[in-house]
């Protein structure tokens, strides 16, 4: 992280023999970033994530966040010990989309300790409020556009790639310390080696055959034009959905440069009338079991020989996310989303995955959930943004 972490010491917050501080320094963002490792290091689910890639994502330089918005990091400790972390977030391009003064909480991990998650939550809380702030939503990282959700249902297996997951206690803690449910996240899972319902084939042929729809690749020569278009269809097809934040352009390119690494062209598809692109969809391959081999340690935080695991493992992935679809308004009705997501599983299946994860879609979004459905795919996990209001004086 940059210099910025050494501004003006702000007091700790305390609570009994719980001590909750801002990070700052290097050996502090070092601790804030590990914590997670030890925490979870038992839980048979978790992925562990990429260690330079949360030390970029914190790194006010490099992360577009920063460009606009605002974060405080805090360490909870007990007699020395971390045992607690969360990020207090600022996010204006929220408040000013919305109309709302909300502020957010991400990057939450914690001991089983009402009294730890309570003296954290303080924190950030008293943080928001002294910018202006009357509620606390989370958790996010820092966005809707990046992990968001707390796992409440469907424990049991690892998460999908950029899909979150926590132990079972997390919900108890966030309801302990006043938090409530605020919109639920659903996550289908896709048996992809079944193939798909005959009628859902017949519909999204029929949109092709009869709607003068086309659907086609994207184009990784031409890579720098295809973010520009499927940008401009995301913050216009995903701008009435709760929670969403357009993207700055710098946020999008970064996004992509990064997915760009994991992308195959035949699960990334847009959808064009005359030519003119009306819906894109977008699935990955489940990266995630691949990193669970090298256990989220690369190159200079790990051992040389996690990138010949990380390549061996990559070679076996065989799910895949559906993790992004849109469709321009005008053009919605017309089956355009069903000839997406039925072009991505047949690709998926071609490919030779077999087991897929639609994720995620909001539970009210009948649109989305209708089009899962239509997939022959099943509910399989609940994650949920809570929020609290920000009373009292901080």
């Amino acid at each position: 992280m940059s210099a910025d972490l050494s501004r003006v010491p702000a007091s700790p917050w305390r609570e009994g023999a719980v001590v909750v501080e801002p990070v700052r320094g290097r050996r502090d963002l070092t601790a804030f970033v590990r914590f997670p490792y030890r925490l979870h290091r038992d839980d048979v689910d978790w992925v562990p994530p990429w260690e330079r890639e949360r030390r970029a994502f914190l790194d006010r330089r490099r992360n577009p966040f920063f460009d606009y918005g605002d974060v405080e990091l805090y360490l909870a400790r007990r007699g020395g010990e971390v045992v607690g972390r969360v990020a207090a977030v600022d996010n204006p391009r929220h408040n000013d989309f919305h109309g709302t003064r909300h502020g957010f909480f991400g990057l939450f991990d914690c001991v089983d300790d009402v009294e730890v998650a309570g003296a954290l939550f303080a924190a950030a809380a008293g943080w928001l409020r002294r910018r202006g702030l009357d509620a606390v939503l989370g958790p996010t990282d820092f966005s809707t556009n990046r992990e968001c959700g707390l796992l409440v249902d469907g424990f049991g297996s690892p998460p999908a790639i950029l899909m979150p997951h926590n132990p079972p206690y997390y919900p108890a803690l966030l309801e302990a310390c006043g938090f409530a449910k605020a919109k639920d996240l659903w996550a289908w899972d896709l048996d992809v080696a079944r193939g798909l319902p005959e009628r859902t084939a017949r519909v999204a042929d029929a949109v092709l055959r009869r709607a003068g729809v086309s659907v086609r690749p994207v184009d990784l020569g031409d890579f720098a034009g295809e973010v520009e278009r499927v940008r401009e269809l995301y913050n216009a097809s995903w701008a009435r959905n709760w929670g969403f934040v357009p993207m700055t352009d710098r946020e999008f390119r970064c996004l992509a440069a990064e997915l760009r690494r994991v992308v195959r062209p035949e699960l990334a598809l847009v959808a064009e009338v005359g030519g003119e692109p009306v819906g894109f969809g977008l699935s990955l391959p489940d990266m995630n079991q691949a990193l669970r081999a090298v256990g989220g340690r690369l190159g200079r935080y790990g051992s040389p020989g996690a990138w010949l695991r990380l390549w061996r493992a990559a070679r076996r992935v065989r799910r895949v996310r559906i993790l992004a679809l849109g469709v321009r308004e005008g053009y919605r009705g017309r089956g355009v989303d069903v000839a997406l997501t039925v072009g991505m599983v047949r690709a998926a299946r071609r490919l030779g995955y077999t087991d897929g994860e639609v994720s995620w879609t909001l539970e009210d979004n009948r649109a989305a959930n209708r089009v899962a459905e239509y997939l022959g795919a099943t509910r399989s996990r609940t994650y949920r943004i809570y929020q609290r209001p920000l009373g009292g004086e901080g």
